[in-house]
């Protein structure tokens, strides 16, 4: 070992520690919230890199590593599986030179104690860079490395999309763009525009949505002009089309029914003077709420609650205007959340679909005749979407569908669906269900 004691901030090291915790079912998100204290600010994007990046290709690199080893790494050395995924996300996605990757993942390795599987990762690696063409050919040869999809996953959105699966597979394997949402309430977009140029940062306007832009560059967002002062949030284009959909007028009595993290809260108060109550179930999500509602300058009620099931002061008013963004499988944020491929499971959409039908369900009372309610999922699957609305209107005698008419996304057998890079946005699904 040459005294070397493990090193947290080393940027593959920390990537490996991370990418093994993953496999416990942790999301990416939550765990780099911790995972990054020990490294240096200079290093934290890089290993943000490194996970993502690993996440999004998972299903394909372990095809190509699985032609390379000779037997299956044990689950316990998930550290070292973690770093044969690691090394091959270097040699064929990053712009890392090929002998940096290969001699800085065995020396995270061997800081990592590993001293067994220091040989064979450089000897794995090195037969990966002398047979590249052959393995990637492989890997291609079967959807499931080409498209780096489980296949479970791969097999129901061919299903429900089957003019459109390969460009939706496509699309997921895409880093996302970064989309803002001007506040029209205090300026207007092509005013905001013109604030982005004076500041040298290169944007355009996001089809369809009235409210968006894209960036050409990625950047953080606290450096965005006025963006303490509220006037422009980050939001997917996709995600803007929710606050448009409801159709809200001045002095409506407003419910976001599953609210957190808060930025369909804050475009319903930008887009209109409403009553917003804005509930949900995690109290520790409802803080990014209140934050979000703080910058924009903008008061709501916010509260815990089950959507489910409906109690308390929130639940014993009815609602000229409800947005339910439904609990889901988030299949259509994939490419901003790719370890969603890993932590999804086929057998987890029931329950998903059960939770659904019990919240709309439990809801929908507390919607005025007359009113609107706004069903929403960022899922691509029918049975969380149009099936889902279609049995609860043959349920529903005082429910109907007001049919979306517009030009963005897919008009499906009830509502309207978004897919990932079509026009900027990631996928989502919406239904406008009015109460007779």
């Amino acid at each position: 070992m040459n005294g070397r004691t493990p090193d947290p901030g080393n940027p593959r090291v920390a990537a490996a520690r991370l990418l093994r915790q993953l496999a416990d079912g942790r999301s990416i998100s939550d765990l780099l919230e911790q995972g990054l204290e020990a490294v240096s600010p200079r290093d934290r994007g890089l290993v943000k890199e490194f996970c993502f990046g690993v996440a999004r290709w998972r299903p394909r690199l372990e095809r190509i590593a699985g032609q390379l080893l000779s037997k299956p790494i044990k689950p316990k050395e998930g550290e070292v599986q973690a770093l044969i995924l690691l090394g091959l996300y270097q040699l064929i996605y990053m712009r890392v030179a090929p002998h940096a990757a290969v001699a800085e993942t065995v020396e995270a390795a061997r800081l990592l104690r590993k001293a067994w599987a220091v040989g064979l990762i450089n000897a794995l690696l090195r037969r990966f860079q002398r047979e590249r063409e052959t393995l990637l050919a492989l890997a291609d040869a079967d959807p499931l490395g080409r498209y780096a999809m489980p296949g479970w996953l791969l097999e129901r959105i061919r299903t429900d999309w089957p003019e459109h699966w390969e460009a939706i597979l496509q699309a997921t394997n895409c880093h996302p763009p970064m989309s803002l949402r001007v506040n029209l309430a205090t300026n207007n977009r092509e005013q905001y525009l013109s604030l982005l140029a004076a500041s040298g940062i290169e944007a355009a306007p996001i089809p369809h949505v009235p409210s968006g832009l894209v960036l050409d560059t990625p950047m953080d967002a606290e450096a965005l002009p006025g963006f303490t002062e509220g006037r422009v949030s980050v939001q997917d284009g996709g995600a803007q089309l929710a606050a448009v959909l409801l159709d809200l007028q001045a002095g409506q009595q407003v419910l976001d029914a599953c609210a957190a993290p808060g930025g369909k809260s804050g475009h319903i108060m930008e887009a209109a003077a409403v009553q917003l109550t804005a509930m949900d179930l995690d109290q520790r999500r409802l803080e990014r709420v209140r934050q979000n509602l703080q910058r924009l300058g903008v008061t709501a009620a916010v509260v815990q609650g089950d959507a489910a099931k409906p109690q308390g002061a929130w639940a014993d008013r009815q609602y000229d205007r409800i947005l339910l963004d439904v609990p889901c499988s988030a299949t259509g944020v994939i490419r901003r959340h790719p370890d969603i491929k890993l932590l999804r499971r086929a057998q987890d959409i029931p329950a998903l679909v059960k939770i659904q039908g019990e919240i709309l369900r439990a809801v929908w009372p507390l919607l005025k005749p007359g009113g609107l309610l706004l069903y929403a999922t960022c899922s691509l699957l029918s049975d969380e979407n149009e099936e889902q609305v279609r049995r609860f209107l043959e349920q529903a005698p005082d429910a109907r569908e007001r049919v979306i008419m517009a030009d963005w996304g897919h008009c499906r057998p009830v509502g309207r669906q978004t897919l990932p890079g079509e026009a900027t946005m990631d996928g989502f699904y919406y239904a406008c269900l009015e109460k007779i």
